[in-house]
């Protein structure tokens, strides 16, 4: 059943984790300390809009929200905030380096079509 956008359930414990790669980890880090931030976090949020529906975004910021989950691996931090973690539940957030380019791009298992970019899906 799909759920609108508005009435998004935050995603309750267990439902689902949201992982990050080792090779998102490694990228974060490495823009992190390009910048010579250490607090820096990167942001995934789900928005309306795409060409599929929804779209991801990501973001670096310093400040964690009171209702985001934190996913850590290799010391850095991937935040999400808990109506985006309901459409991303089961995800990876991974970095991925190909022909097209290099991006950050989210492996959702409820995602059931995604634009050519990946970063456009569908729930319906």
């Amino acid at each position: 059943m799909a759920r609108s956008f508005d009435t998004a359930e935050p995603l309750a414990a267990g439902e689902g984790d949201i992982t990050l790669s080792v090779s998102a980890a490694r990228r974060i880090a490495m823009l992190i300390a390009e910048e010579a931030d250490s607090g820096t976090m990167l942001r995934v949020t789900v928005s309306g809009g795409g060409c599929s529906g929804f779209q991801y975004g990501f973001a670096f910021e310093t400040e964690q929200g009171p209702d985001d989950i934190a996913i850590e691996r290799e010391g850095v931090v991937a935040l999400v905030d808990r109506v985006s973690a309901g459409y991303m539940a089961g995800s990876e957030i991974d970095y991925v380096e190909d022909l097209i380019g290099a991006a950050f791009q989210v492996r959702n298992p409820n995602a059931v079509s995604a634009c050519g970019c990946g970063t456009s899906f569908s729930l319906v």
